[in-house]
């Protein structure tokens, strides 16, 4: 067993060595799993997003069928209908091709997931990145990196992404480099502020009195405190990646028709919606839904748990 104990000396009056125990506070891992205990939302959303990142992962493992095999025999069948022998094949239905909603479910768990992330990281980099260069040199090289982030701001990255994809056209590498440019401006402009804020500090300034470089003093001492906001904004950042992303797959402008997506699932219920087959789309809206809640409750814990003024009751 590891001593999470430290040694704590004191003089008695009469002059005799005392040597107490103290305990060492606990690791930042352990007060993140107690407030996640805690707080009982947050830890509910992690086991969702858990469940979701599993299906991602193991999905051509789970999938009880290959997504897009149609079956015109078996179209719009209804969940937990059985065969004429009694079988329930499909547990959620069939769509309009007959093709089973539980396997395209499941697939599309791993482009919505893999989309949301590799976007965020993406637009994050990108962001911050150029945030920090803007906040820490200023001057010309701040006032080119805001406006290029105003003109940006100025157009509606709906349309800015509709006009993209007619022209590179459909395909999940496209999606993510539309979606990730359009999400590195609120990143350059946090990490401006906080570098702002951050370049006249003591620790700073000894460090440019010892003669380090600027790179070494932004990636080395400045960026390690600025991290916490960036953090936050990327986990309600996917959220909205992913809700991105299902409008333009729903607009038919995502990824191939060949690959199933949570969008692209709620794009093609669209013709059913009127006669009743109800599942169509409130399987994928409520996957959508759970997903992006889950995401959502998890970006307001961590920055409740990284806010200081909240630390000592560890983000309750």
């Amino acid at each position: 067993m590891v001593d999470q104990s430290t040694e704590v000396a004191s003089i008695r009056p009469s002059g005799e060595r005392v040597t107490a125990l103290t305990p060492k506070p606990p690791s930042a891992w352990a007060r993140a799993a107690r407030s996640l205990v805690k707080r009982r939302y947050p830890l509910i959303g992690l086991l969702i997003l858990l469940g979701v990142i599993f299906l991602a992962v193991f999905g051509p493992n789970i999938a009880p069928k290959d997504p897009n095999r149609q079956d015109l025999f078996a179209r719009l069948v209804a969940p937990m209908t059985p065969d004429r022998t009694g079988v329930i094949k499909n547990p959620l239905g069939t769509d309009s091709l007959g093709r089973d909603v539980l396997s395209r479910l499941i697939y599309g768990a791993r482009v919505s997931l893999m989309v949301g992330i590799t976007a965020v990281a993406i637009g994050g980099t990108v962001g911050t990145f150029l945030g920090m260069l803007a906040g820490y040199f200023g001057g010309k090289v701040d006032d080119l990196i805001m406006r290029l982030a105003d003109v940006q701001l100025a157009f509606p990255f709906i349309l800015l992404a509709i006009m993209v994809l007619v022209i590179l056209g459909q395909g999940v590498v496209n999606l993510v480099i539309i979606l990730g440019v359009g999400q590195w401006v609120v990143y350059a402009r946090v990490a401006r502020g906080q570098v702002i804020s951050q370049r006249e500090k003591e620790y700073v300034e000894a460090m440019r009195a010892i003669g380090a470089r600027d790179w070494r003093i932004i990636t080395q001492e400045i960026f390690p405190n600025i991290i916490a906001p960036l953090i936050v904004i990327a986990s309600f950042n996917v959220a909205g990646v992913i809700l991105s992303e299902a409008s333009l797959s729903f607009l038919g402008l995502g990824v191939p028709p060949s690959v199933p997506t949570w969008g692209s699932m709620l794009a093609d219920s669209r013709d059913q919606l009127l006669s009743g087959k109800w599942w169509l789309a409130v399987l994928p809206g409520v996957a959508i839904m759970l997903t992006t809640l889950s995401l959502n409750v998890l970006g307001d814990w961590v920055r409740d748990f990284l806010d200081p003024r909240l630390r000592g009751s560890e983000g309750a």
